[in-house]
């Protein structure tokens, strides 16, 4: 779960409950610009999500993990959300 370009109104436990799971990453600025390979080269073995409030590809941060992750042969899908700043630019 992204947490640093926006935040999520529930918390993590909330998350874990609703989806089933246990193991809800809280993702950090540092974390998700300094240890990105951490999130996309799991996906290499397993479906692995990465959470984004908002549009997931407004943050250049975002991009840049998608684009990093095709290079290394990760299969990446996205699903748009809305958000305010797709809004106004329309």
């Amino acid at each position: 779960l992204e947490a640093y370009t926006s935040v999520l109104s529930i918390g993590k436990e909330r998350l874990e409950s609703f989806y089933g799971r246990e193991d809800i990453v809280v993702a950090d600025r540092d974390f998700v610009e300094c240890h990105a390979e951490d999130i996309y080269l799991p996906a290499k073995e397993g479906n692995v999500s990465f959470l984004v409030v908002g549009d997931p590809v407004c943050a250049t941060t975002h991009s840049d993990i998608m684009i990093r992750a095709r290079e290394e042969g990760v299969t990446v899908e996205v699903v748009h959300n809305a958000s305010a700043m797709g809004a106004v630019g329309c």
